[in-house]
C-alpha cells in the first residue's frame, strides 16, 4: 500500500522543489497526503479530459508537468477549464500533482530527455544556477571525525557533479574551557583544554542545510558545537535550465532539419537561416527558452531547439546560430516518458499509465 506522501516524496528527490522557478506552483495541488494511490495517470497538462480519462482507468492520482494552478484560485464556479478541472478531480477523490519547472532544471530532466531523443552526447546543463549551494566549516575531534563525515553524506553534504562523499580536512588544535552548567565530553569544568581536531568542509544543496545541520549535531561529540555556514556564489552544475550536448557526427543543411523533425515526431518546425557550417552542438530547451540565447551561443551551439519564439525574436538569431522552434507541447511531450518511468523503477503496488489525451491547444492546416 503506499500513500500520495509516498508518491510525493519519491518525485521531490527527482527533482526538489527548491528548484522550481519563483512564479511556479510544483507540488501537490489537490488531495490529502494520507490517500491511498490506486493508480497514477502521468500527462503534460491537467484538464478535464484527462481528469475523466484518470477515472476511466481507474486512477486517483494524475501527475502532469504542467500545474493546472498557476494563480491564485478565489472561487471555484466552474466558470473557467482551470476551475473546472479543479473541481471535477474533487468531485472524484482524484489527486493532482505538478512537477514542472523543478524537472526542468535538473540534470536527467525535461531537457535531458530531448537530448536523449536527439542521440546528443557530452550533455551538461546549459545555464546551471549560482547561489544555490552553501558550504558547512564544522570542528570536531580527529578520531570523531570518519563519523561525523558519513553522517553529513547521508544527510546529502559532499556532492560535486559526478563525485559523492566530498570533503576536505585539515588538522589543528581545539581549546576551550568549560564553565559550571556544563557537561562536557572532553576535560572537565574550570580547566583549559586543547585537543586534536579536524576542520571539516563540505558543500551541500542550500535547501539541505536543516537536514545537514541536524544531522551535524546528532553525530558530533560535543555539547557545543562550533560551525560555519557559507553561502556560496558557485555555479551548481547539476542545477540550472536548458542542456546542450554533441552530435554523434556533423550534419549538414537540411539534413539535421529532417533529423530533428524525425527523432521528435514533428509536423512542422518554424526556424531561422541555416548556417553554412555543419551542426555539431545543438542547445535544448524545452517550452520557452528564448531567454537562454546568449547562453546557447556561449556554450558554441550550432543550433537552438525551443519553442514559443514570437516574429521579432528570431532576428536575435542573426545569423550567428540556427534557432528552430518546435512548439511547446512537442517539446515536451516525452516528459511522459520520463516521469512514467521513474514511478515504475519505484512502486510496483499500483499501475503507471501513460496518459493517451492529446492536451495540445494548437493544431495545424496543411491543406
Amino acid at each position: 500500500m503506499t500513500q500520495l506522501r509516498e508518491l510525493s516524496f519519491i518525485l521531490e528527490k527527482m527533482a526538489p522543489p527548491a528548484y522550481q522557478e519563483s512564479y511556479d506552483n510544483s507540488g501537490l495541488i489537490v488531495g490529502d497526503p494520507n490517500t491511498e494511490v490506486t493508480g497514477v495517470l502521468v500527462s503534460l497538462d491537467a484538464t478535464e479530459a484527462v481528469i475523466d480519462e484518470a477515472i476511466a482507468k481507474g486512477c486517483n492520482v494524475v501527475v502532469a508537468h504542467h500545474p493546472i494552478v498557476f494563480k491564485g484560485l478565489k472561487k471555484l464556479t466552474g466558470r473557467t477549464y482551470v476551475e473546472r478541472t479543479v473541481i471535477k478531480a474533487i468531485k472524484n477523490d482524484v489527486a493532482l500533482y505538478a512537477i514542472h519547472t523543478n524537472l526542468d532544471n535538473v540534470v536527467g530532466g525535461v531537457n535531458f530527455m530531448i537530448a536523449e531523443k536527439l542521440g546528443l552526447q557530452n550533455v551538461r546543463i546549459l545555464a546551471p544556477k549560482s547561489g544555490v549551494l552553501t558550504k558547512l566549516v564544522v570542528f570536531v575531534p580527529v578520531d570523531h571525525s570518519q563519523t561525523l563525515l558519513n553522517a553529513l553524506h547521508d544527510a546529502g553534504a559532499g556532492q560535486i557533479g559526478l563525485y559523492d562523499r566530498c570533503s576536505f580536512r585539515t588538522e589543528g588544535t581545539g581549546t576551550f574551557r568549560p564553565l559550571d552548567g556544563a557537561n562536557p565530553a572532553i576535560g572537565a569544568v574550570g580547566d583549559d583544554e586543547a585537543v586534536a581536531e579536524h576542520r571539516v568542509e563540505v558543500v551541500f544543496p542550500s535547501y539541505l542545510e536543516s537536514a545537514v545541520v541536524a544531522a551535524m549535531k546528532q553525530a558530533h561529540p560535543y555539547e557545543e558545537v562550533a560551525y560555519d555556514l557559507y553561502a556560496l556564489n558557485n555555479q551548481n552544475q547539476t542545477v540550472g535550465s536548458g542542456a546542450v550536448g554533441d552530435l554523434p557526427a556533423p550534419m549538414y543543411g537540411r539534413e539535421w532539419l529532417h533529423y530533428l523533425k524525425h527523432q521528435m515526431g514533428l509536423s512542422v518546425i518554424r526556424h531561422t537561416a541555416l548556417l553554412d557550417r555543419p551542426v555539431r552542438r545543438v542547445a535544448v530547451c524545452g517550452g520557452a527558452g528564448g531567454f537562454l540565447l546568449n547562453d546557447a551561443l556561449r556554450a558554441g551551439a550550432e543550433v537552438f531547439v525551443t519553442a514559443d519564439y514570437k516574429y521579432h525574436e528570431f532576428f536575435d538569431a542573426d545569423n550567428r546560430v540556427t534557432i528552430c522552434d518546435i512548439g511547446h507541447y512537442e517539446s515536451e511531450v516525452f516528459t511522459k516518458d520520463l516521469i512514467g518511468q521513474h514511478l515504475e523503477k519505484n512502486f510496483s503496488t499500483f499501475a503507471v499509465i501513460l496518459s493517451e489525451t492529446v492536451t495540445n491547444p494548437v493544431n495545424y492546416f496543411f491543406q
